[in-house]
């Protein structure tokens, strides 16, 4: 039997996992491998799986909880893909919270199911607009046990990414760079651009070395780790936004609600790990995001459409309490459509704090 190549590219919300892994999907289908994806929410109905389907690739979802309480589920998924033809690769984006997938999900698939998977390193990108506040000894706007996640994700990892780096000045790079080099002195620390593509030949490279043997499972507190995740509200909403007699931009909608959702959020002091609105409408869809307090609000793909109705699904993910950040997003939704004179309904709406991580498996030692 082929051995699937299974790659998992982790980091923490808004490191910009999903367009990485979009790039790395293309570098492999240009060179004439077939992919598949796997994703993963806490709930149910992904931005970015529907974002990466837009794009025209195979995508598998495993909602509901982190791949290490699902982990039969993700490989059900991983298996399905390719039903006629098995993907030469498969890459796999966990939940932006989740941490200890050496011990919970890596090192358990490759001791039970090491003749039909090939793993590669576990990479982790390293979101700059939290990073330097966080490495240097704050928590960036959240709680410290999210902080805690936010370092035990890059401990873990066998490759480091500083992603987005398009974004910094290259004094900026330099110290986010050194800031990594300090504290993981014994990493594999790269620097790239999910949206340029800049270092993404090392990336690559990196990514073609085998998953290395870890000796023991990461040092990690539980009780922290799920204080970290619980202080988090999540929330996927969907709505639909039409008006039946003028046309309106897509475009111009999509990101105006995200920056009325950001500003609702700054009122109410609450951080965002990352907030993502993907409107479809005709085939095409636009998708705007935002990150950081401290960061603009990004229109990252646009559909340049004009058009009388459209579909939104909403993931917003912020340090407070789901409550208050489903008030801020419906809010935020109809104050929108109500200046831009558009009909607004919201067709389903989940909200809640993650609940204790419980693996189903968690290896603290190599097993042959």
């Amino acid at each position: 039997m082929k051995q699937v190549r299974f790659l998992m590219v982790g980091g923490f919300l808004g490191a910009g996992k999903t367009t990485a892994i979009a790039r790395l999907a293309r570098h492999y289908t240009d060179h004439g491998l077939r992919v598949g994806l796997v994703t993963n929410d806490q709930a149910y109905g992904l931005v970015d799986t529907l974002h990466l389907q837009a794009q025209g690739f195979e995508v598998g979802e495993v909602p509901g909880a982190c791949f290490c309480c699902k982990f039969d589920e993700l490989i059900d998924t991983a298996a399905k893909l390719g039903a006629d033809q098995q993907p030469d690769v498969i890459l796999v984006e966990p939940v932006g919270s989740c941490t200890d997938l050496m011990a919970t999900v890596l090192q358990p698939l490759q001791h039970l199911y090491s003749n039909q998977y090939r793993l590669g390193p576990l990479m982790v990108l390293c979101k700059p607009e939290h990073g330097r506040k966080i490495l240097g000894g704050e928590t960036g706007g959240f709680s410290p046990q999210a902080a805690y996640i936010f370092l035990k994700q890059l401990e873990e990892a066998q490759v480091i990414v500083l992603n987005k780096t398009d974004r910094l000045s290259a004094a900026e790079r330099q110290q986010m760079l050194k800031l990594l080099g300090e504290r993981f002195p014994e990493k594999n620390i790269l620097g790239a651009s999910g949206t340029t593509g800049e270092g993404f030949a090392e990336v690559v490279a990196s990514l073609e070395q085998d998953a290395q043997t870890v000796e023991s499972a990461l040092e990690i507190d539980y009780d922290i780790y799920a204080e970290g995740e619980a202080a988090l509200g999540w929330l996927n909403c969907a709505a639909h936004l039409e008006h039946p007699e003028t046309t309106w931009s897509l475009d111009e909608i999509t990101q105006l609600l995200v920056v009325q959702f950001s500003q609702s959020l700054l009122d109410a002091k609450m951080e965002p790990g990352h907030i993502k609105v993907l409107a479809s409408a005709e085939g095409s869809t636009a998708v705007a995001n935002w990150v950081a307090s401290d960061s603009p609000v990004e229109l990252s793909a646009a559909s340049k459409l004009e058009v009388k109705t459209a579909n939104l699904l909403v993931n917003a993910r912020a340090h407070g309490a789901p409550e208050k950040l489903q008030q801020c997003v419906q809010d935020s939704l109809r104050a929108i459509a109500a200046k831009r004179g558009l009909a607004c309904e919201i067709t389903s709406v989940q909200y809640f704090r993650p609940g204790r991580p419980e693996p189903i498996h968690r290896y603290t030692t190599p097993r042959g």
